[in-house]
């Protein structure tokens, strides 16, 4: 069984309908999961994981949440060679430069991504969920 942390920033609950959904994909195939939010995740815990989903929506000028998400994620880079990740998230503007940027800084940093990406605009509607299932699946 593999162990699949899903770590996420939400200001507005999208996000966090996302990661629950996530969440849901891993454990229907198999995955023991454990949520976190990004204050509650460090990259001390990457180690514990098999793999590690990561959830933040566009803030600003399309970049991740800065004050709390960025800087957590920013310590877990020098953990993301050869960790499989999948990353989603919601946005409300843009065309979703922010996770293309974010996706490629992952692999310039050997992640090895599960799936390709989810992005939501706002509130995610039946098929974002889909894609936040399956991407849980991939994961797992």
């Amino acid at each position: 069984m593999s162990k699949i942390a899903v770590v996420y920033w939400s200001g507005t609950g999208n996000t966090e309908i996302m990661a629950a959904k996530v969440a849901e994909g891993a454990q229907s195939a198999g995955a023991q999961v454990s949520s976190f939010t990004s204050a509650e995740f460090t990259a001390d815990m990457m180690d514990e994981f098999d793999a590690v989903a990561f959830g933040c929506p566009s803030m600003g000028a399309e970049e991740l949440e800065e004050t709390e998400f960025a800087p957590m994620f920013d310590t877990c880079r020098s953990k993301l060679n050869g960790k499989k990740i999948a990353l989603f998230g919601s946005y409300g503007w843009g065309d979703g430069q922010w996770m293309r940027e974010w996706e490629e800084a992952c692999v310039a940093d050997g992640a090895v991504m599960a799936a390709d990406f989810v992005i939501c605009n706002e509130t995610p509607d039946a098929d974002g969920e889909e894609a936040c299932i399956a991407l849980g699946k991939a994961l797992a």
